[in-house]
């Protein structure tokens, strides 16, 4: 199977590169290798590898600068996706592409579904939503995955802000009211590729058959304030830490330019009813990504 990995440096990416590996031969970019916000040049990196996949890690998901960088966020989140797209029509390739819970407003009160309609609250949540609809208006087989909370131990994130946190102040205070799934990189990047493997002998008939958008996020969901405090119990160096205690807050404590749903958990049932395969409840994943 020949694959193109695009964004190859971001959590999930640099996961994605080693679980791809066993699948044949992947062929990996990044920013400044291949320009984002050029359209053409993402159809002269398809064109030139002609992949069978076109796995699309890449994002601009810095959700507050966003607001104030509209243009550059439709860019890479719209307007490359849907080029990607086109040229996998093209060439005869599928695209594996990611999504975000960020389309929903959060209203609902329980997980979304698919079939739930999409409200995003800021730029970034409607820039990946039009991603999304150019990708399916595009023809070209495709699995758009809808996913939460990504987070790495290797990378600046949510993670690893808690444990410099813990170790800079004697108090932390985390919001309560916010609730998603976390969702490891190293678990999405192989679960994403066990999907792949099932259709090796020919992937592209194989995704165009299971078409669609899918959420995949860790089993279960939890507010930041629960996430908090369990990557606090799993700490590897507790006798660094300093924060004595972890306090519940309201997002209105934290006043940000990108206004974000409050309860945005996705419900995987369909991906799991679809492939047989879930992700492992997000305690067990963080303990895992904790000890790896």
């Amino acid at each position: 199977m020949r694959i193109l990995l695009l964004g190859k440096t971001g959590q999930l990416g640099w996961e994605a590169q080693r679980s791809l590996s066993t699948l044949g031969e992947v062929y990996s970019f990044d920013y400044p290798e291949v320009d984002f916000t050029k359209p053409a040049t993402l159809a002269e990196v398809v064109q030139q590898h002609c992949p069978q996949v076109i796995y699309n890690a890449a994002a601009y998901t810095q959700v507050d600068r966003a607001e104030s960088e509209p243009e550059l966020a439709r860019l890479i989140n719209t307007e490359a996706p849907a080029a990607l797209a086109e040229a996998a029509r093209r060439c005869g390739a599928a695209l594996i592409h990611f999504s975000t819970d960020f389309v929903f407003d959060g209203t609902k009160g329980s997980p979304y579904v698919e079939a739930d309609a999409p409200r995003p609250l800021n730029v970034y949540g409607q820039t990946k939503l039009e991603g999304e609809q150019a990708i399916l208006q595009s023809g070209c087989p495709a699995l758009i995955l809808r996913t939460a909370w990504v987070y790495s131990t290797r990378r600046d994130s949510f993670v690893g802000k808690v444990l410099e946190w813990a170790r800079r102040q004697p108090e932390l205070r985390v919001v309560s009211d916010q609730v998603s799934n976390p969702t490891w990189a190293r678990a999405l990047a192989e679960i994403t590729a066990q999907v792949l493997a099932r259709g090796e002998e020919d992937p592209t008939s194989w995704l165009q058959e299971h078409h669609g958008i899918y959420h995949l996020a860790g089993s279960g969901h939890a507010s930041r304030y629960e996430w908090a405090q369990e990557i606090i119990a799993c700490d590897p160096h507790p006798e660094l830490r300093q924060a004595q205690r972890i306090l519940p807050a309201c997002t209105a404590d934290f006043p940000t330019p990108a206004q974000r749903p409050l309860f945005s958990a996705l419900d995987c049932s369909k991906f799991e009813l679809t492939f047989g395969l879930r992700l492992p409840p997000w305690q067990t994943a963080l303990r895992l990504a904790m000890e790896s």
